[in-house]
């Protein structure tokens, strides 16, 4: 169990995780029962979702685990009513659901753009639409939404229907901190960089020649606990933008010092056959989450 100062937000919490069967999602709900949370392992994945739910369970924590789509309104309901009906008032949300595929942009029907565009930025918008109104009347509540590094500056042109929703979830979440704040409703945003997870394991490559370009090779590869310590470190001490490797804001401020320049430098490196992916342990290439 971790120190008691480190238990703030979390140790009596409901804490109800949408996309928390496997990788990210499920180091964030480990790690936070271990700070004294009860957990709802909300995933489309239900074997998933009991298998996390029962190691938390046998490490002595609370959870259980319900199923979850998220581009559905009906099962979204669904698993809000079964959350609540287990544990009481939800006090901590956390979408997390992301999905990602590969592809040069003139390759990629319309409806991928539609699907992923659904999962990484409506399912958020769904579990608002539930919550919010709740979170509001209650006068309290933390909402934590998974970006990415690829929404926060450019760089990952083999996968623009996932940097589109990304963007759209860092700029909803800084809106959402501004009006929700002084409400007493805390906020924040998790943009990962390199993470080792499965979000590629089942995704689709549209185009036969599209290399996968990550963020930096100066950023290293973590694991989900690492994220998980981070994030919640993150939102105790008031953090809203929460990034998985510290060192991202230096390339931010590249950017933001001539965003052309850095494009240019971008469509350099391209060129040149650089592409920007992290080394992974004993392999050459590229993350699975970034």
């Amino acid at each position: 169990m971790a120190d008691p100062a480190s238990n703030a937000p979390f140790a009596g919490a409901n804490a109800l995780i949408f996309g928390s069967a496997k990788g990210i999602g499920k180091g964030v709900a480990l790690e936070w029962a271990r700070r004294g949370a009860r957990l709802i392992i909300a995933d489309i994945d239900p074997a998933a979702a009991a298998e996390t739910a029962a190691e938390i369970e046998r490490a002595g924590g609370k959870a259980v685990a319900v199923n979850a789509d998220v581009t559905s309104d009906e099962s979204m309901a669904a698993a809000a009513a079964a959350a609540e009906a287990a544990f009481g008032e939800i006090t901590i949300l956390m979408n997390n659901v992301g999905a990602a595929l590969t592809g040069n942009p003139q390759d990629i029907p319309l409806g991928e753009w539609r699907r992923i565009t659904e999962l990484n930025y409506f399912g958020i918008l769904r579990a608002l639409d539930i919550f919010l109104p709740r979170f509001l009347a209650r006068g309290s509540g933390h909402i934590v939404n998974t970006a990415s590094f690829a929404g926060l500056y450019p760089y990952a042109i083999s996968r623009m229907p996932y940097v589109a929703s990304k963007a759209a979830v860092i700029a909803l979440t800084e809106s959402l901190a501004i009006y929700l704040e002084p409400k007493a409703i805390r906020v924040s945003c998790l943009m990962p960089g390199p993470v080792k997870t499965d979000i590629l394991a089942s995704h689709t490559s549209w185009s036969k020649d599209c290399v996968l370009v990550g963020p930096g090779t100066e950023f290293a590869m973590l694991q989900p606990a690492d994220v998980a310590v981070t994030l919640s470190d993150g939102m105790r001490d008031g953090a809203i933008l929460i990034p998985t490797h510290e060192q991202v804001w230096s390339t931010v401020k590249r950017w933001a010092q001539s965003p052309d320049a850095f494009l240019r430098a971008k469509i350099a490196d391209y060129a040149r056959g650089d592409f920007g992916r992290p080394p992974m342990p004993g392999e050459g290439a590229a993350g699975d989450k970034a």
